[in-house]
């Protein structure tokens, strides 16, 4: 028998009286984590019909992963998350444009990215992501929603800048130690020990991620949200509350670049001096850059003395990179965030350096601050999502 289908696909959207549906087609989400609770987010976005998502991870798929993620399938196993989350989303909505991006978010986002947004969803396992997320939100003007479970629990909370509470805000002395021990288990953080994987449900997860993707709908329609505040779940007793942040004025993180300059050049072609001459230009003679992230300079033995020049990208270090290959003991980084424009290696490219693809450069002179937008790496970052004009 023939099933006659009145109604469009969104049409029970459309019902409520605020729904825009062009508008969730016209939005940009950054989805960083793919695990289970971006499995639960990339679901739900492509059943609301959101147009245009990157998500990205650094992860393979793992047997454990399949009891907690609804979009990987047992024929995954060994393959990047990002590619399998893609790939179950589109199957659920073939018109949604979704971008895997295999990166760590910690080290190989430009502020580019984070610019194309309109909103940002965190399915974050840790502080420092969460923590780099952040700064790049409030650097940029972007909301992001953060999302965490353990167990049978879990909270999402919104920050949204430039007043607004931000993620760095809420964390406490304990917060802060914890992070201190995960930076310190590997060299640069790039290969961690096992410090004990968080347990977590599928039940959980889907429930935090609706409240996140519900946040997003809300903040794309300009309705009321959890602005500053976090939704709080406990899964034992069923019982859930509302929590309200308060800003720190001490916070690193509100530092927003009220200027900047799209420059069509990639962080590839431009080097360390050009874009010093850029920041002077608009600035002054004193101005120094500003890179918002460390950089890896070398690597020095406290066993034998030798100083090792390295620069790479932070997550291209490993391990074994850090063992002196002299006398095997464990080499310390030398990194640096800027330039003053006395080092000698300024004819380096910036990424050379170790700046990702489609990043923000920042020149600084006294109070006055500029952002450089290295723009020429857009397609590179985007791929079919800028060659469709988006």
């Amino acid at each position: 028998m023939k099933v006659e289908l009145s109604e469009g696909r969104f049409s029970r959207f459309e019902l409520i009286e605020w729904w825009d549906q062009q508008r969730l087609a016209r939005a940009r989400v950054l989805v960083a984590g793919a695990g289970a609770l971006g499995n639960e987010v990339l679901k739900n976005l492509a059943l609301l019909g959101v147009g245009q998502v990157v998500v990205v991870d650094m992860d393979v798929v793992e047997t454990s992963n399949l009891s907690r993620s609804p979009l990987f399938r047992p024929r995954d196993a060994g393959r990047a998350k990002v590619d399998a989350v893609a790939e179950g989303a589109r199957a659920i909505y073939p018109d949604l444009r979704v971008h895997p991006l295999r990166a760590n978010v910690v080290h190989d986002l430009g502020l580019g990215l984070f610019r194309w947004a309109d909103v940002v969803i965190g399915a974050l396992d840790n502080r420092e992501a969460r923590l780099a997320i952040n700064r790049a939100c409030y650097r940029v003007g972007r909301p992001w929603i953060d999302g965490a479970i353990e167990v049978l629990s879990g909270v999402a909370r919104l920050f949204e800048p430039p007043e607004g509470p931000c993620y760095e805000c809420t964390m406490s002395e304990q917060d802060w130690r914890l992070l201190e021990r995960r930076r310190s288990c590997s060299l640069l953080n790039r290969q961690l020990e096992e410090i004990g994987k968080v347990p977590t449900t599928p039940t959980t997860a889907s429930i935090i991620a609706a409240i996140q993707c519900q946040e997003a709908v809300k903040l794309l329609h300009g309705q009321p949200t959890l602005s500053g505040a976090g939704f709080v779940f406990d899964g034992l007793t069923h019982q859930s509350y509302v929590t309200r942040y308060q800003r720190n004025p001490d916070c690193m993180s509100h530092d927003p670049l009220e200027r900047l300059e799209q420059v069509p050049r990639s962080t590839a072609d431009v080097s360390a001096r050009q874009a010093l001459e850029w920041a002077r230009a608009a600035l002054g003679p004193g101005a120094v850059l500003e890179f918002g992230r460390e950089l890896l300079q070398g690597l020095d033995c406290p066993g034998c003395g030798r100083e090792e020049r390295l620069f790479r990208p932070l997550s291209q270090v490993t391990e074994a990179d850090g063992v002196c290959g002299a006398c095997g003991v464990r080499r310390a980084p030398r990194l640096f965030h800027g330039l003053s424009g006395d080092e000698d290696f300024l004819d380096l490219s910036l990424a050379e350096l170790g700046l990702p693809p489609w990043d923000v450069v920042v020149g600084r002179a006294g109070e006055r601050v500029m952002g450089f937008e290295l723009s020429g790496d857009r397609s590179r970052v985007l791929g079919a999502l800028d060659k469709e004009g988006v």
